[in-house]
């Protein structure tokens, strides 16, 4: 494919009303999300058609890793769940194995989502490497075949915050990126809904230098299922810039940058680049010439004060729309210790926090998009923030 030049989207399309302040409604009691299960009459969470007159059109579900608040993340049967609780789209996060074939995993490292540890025809695969520059110790996908990954199974990577998800450790295989992508189109004739897929090229320098690329793979396989054009409902993402610089030129799909909040894109590191670099209007335009989407932390949309508080929006989003980019942040989780201040409930860590204020002061902030563990909260809150 040839070099093109992307040229910013106008929005037109949308009127924005960035809120100023926290609306104590907000913060009023909001019925608790599950503690394990998704209910029985959950939502279907169809996206609205119409939002109501003054409202930005309706922000997108990112299933994050799958229903990883239900299920162990990056498995079949998050990702299934994810959609059957209304997401819009779900999220793998990619690394390759030995052998060059891109598997779902939220790390390379995978003590802590396999149960490789158990087995001990692996036990001299354990080592230390320097990932993105620092030392990390475990075993490592790229030092697996495909057949050898497909001996392990998959388990819950936060036991102590879920432990209701440990009931399912054992029971399903690390899978490709084909098979999530075969399940996506499984989806979307049994549901009628265009599901989307959200690909994280996870430490794209590091893979560079051992010769696993993940661009080309992962680009091939997007092709065959004809989700590399610019309508694709697709989000290729990644916390350095340099690979999305080169997919924009592989491919016309939409394609993310993803922002924290705190230290920098590890591919310009040399240059002492940091995301709140990349954040301000100046960043931003740059980022647009290659991306279409914007992914921060939601603390970078709405900031927290001394004492841990959510404050009123930051111009990020007003910011990253003025650049033609659309705003999805990560990552919403029911957990009182994933959550500012001002949204827990009670001082237990692992207890169901006001999941619901913290989405709708999100979507109040103009976000295009939220990233959540727990995919049923986030439809639920739409669809309020909708009515």
């Amino acid at each position: 494919m040839t070099s093109r030049t992307r040229t910013p989207r106008t929005r037109t399309s949308r009127t924005r009303a960035l809120a100023l302040t926290l609306l104590p409604a907000l913060l009023a009691p909001a019925l608790a999300a599950p503690a394990f299960l998704a209910p029985a009459d959950a939502r279907p969470g169809e996206r609205a058609a119409k939002p109501p007159a003054g409202r930005q059109a309706a922000p997108i579900v990112v299933g994050h890793r799958g229903a990883s608040g239900y299920r162990p993340e990056h498995t079949l049967a998050a990702y299934r769940l994810a959609v059957q609780l209304g997401a819009d789209y779900i999220e793998p996060d990619l690394v390759p194995t030995k052998d060059g074939v891109l598997v779902a995993r939220h790390e390379n490292e995978i003590s802590g989502t396999t149960d490789v540890a158990d087995h001990p025809e692996f036990a001299d695969r354990r080592t230390t490497k320097t990932i993105d520059g620092r030392p990390v110790t475990g075993w490592f996908t790229e030092d697996f075949t495909l057949a050898e990954l497909k001996t392990l199974r998959a388990k819950e990577r936060l036991p102590q915050v879920r432990p209701d998800n440990t009931r399912y450790d054992g029971r399903f295989e690390v899978p490709t990126f084909a098979e999530v992508l075969e399940l996506v189109k499984r989806l979307r004739k049994e549901t009628g809904r265009t599901i989307g897929v959200a690909p994280e090229t996870k430490h794209p320098t590091y893979f560079d230098s051992i010769g696993l690329s993940l661009e080309e793979p992962m680009v091939r396989l997007l092709r065959k299922h004809d989700l590399d054009g610019r309508r694709a409902k697709v989000l290729i993402q990644s916390f350095e810039t340099s690979n999305l610089r080169e997919l924009d030129r592989m491919v016309d799909a939409p394609i993310e940058q993803l922002v924290d909040a705190a230290g920098g894109p590890f591919d310009l590191a040399g240059s002492g680049t940091t995301y709140q670099q990349l954040v301000t209007p100046a960043g931003l335009r740059r980022i647009a010439r290659y991306a279409d989407w914007l992914g921060p932390n939601k603390d970078l949309v709405l900031p927290r004060d001394a004492a841990g508080a959510a404050t009123a929006p930051s111009s990020l989003v007003a910011d990253a729309h003025r650049a033609g980019l659309e705003v999805v942040v990560f990552t919403v989780r029911d957990e009182n210790q994933f959550m500012a201040t001002n949204f827990r409930r009670g001082t237990s860590p692992t207890a169901k926090g006001d999941v619901r204020a913290e989405l709708l002061a999100l979507f109040e902030a103009g976000v295009d998009g939220v990233f959540a563990d727990h995919p049923d909260s986030a439809v639920d809150a739409r669809e309020d923030w909708l009515s």
